[in-house]
């Protein structure tokens, strides 16, 4: 319950800048809000139950009690010795958006910064590719996918 309020109130917030100054300088600001939010979960979930990203398995451990993964219902989560999978199948914030005839959040950049200010706290030899997330061109049934591969 309380990771949605913490989301519910993100959006809130995001949606209250959108409407006086727009998209785009909305989206610059919550890019810098949730890189600067992930280097703070990094750290606690390290501290408090001594997350590591030493290896793929431990880094997507890590990723699965971040806030993000657990606000995601509709997850999906690949787990190899050098390569992690995170899939997002129904994408709560875009269903909200367009039931309310919003459009679609453009939230590549945001998730981007997010993932790779995550990983680098917890290990900077991972690297984060953005397989697809929107604005990207989408297939129906994943609404984002990234990856992560230790270098």
């Amino acid at each position: 319950m309380h990771i949605r309020d913490i989301f519910a109130v993100d959006g809130l917030y995001f949606l209250g800048i959108e409407k006086r100054f727009g998209t785009e300088p909305s989206v610059e600001i919550d890019e810098e809000v949730w890189e600067g939010m992930a280097v703070i979960e990094a750290r606690r979930l390290k501290k408090t139950v001594g997350a590591s990203g030493e290896d793929i398995p431990s880094f997507m451990k890590a990723l699965r009690s971040s806030c993000w993964s657990l606000d995601t219902e509709d997850k999906e989560i690949e787990i190899e010795e050098n390569r992690g999978v995170f899939r997002n199948r129904n994408c709560r914030v875009q269903n909200t958006r367009i039931s309310k005839g919003l459009d679609l959040f453009p939230c590549k950049g945001v998730r981007f910064g997010w993932l790779k200010a995550f990983a680098k706290e917890l290990n900077p030899k991972i690297q984060v590719n953005c397989i697809v997330c929107p604005p990207d061109e989408r297939p129906e049934d994943v609404w984002c996918e990234w990856e992560f591969v230790l270098e």
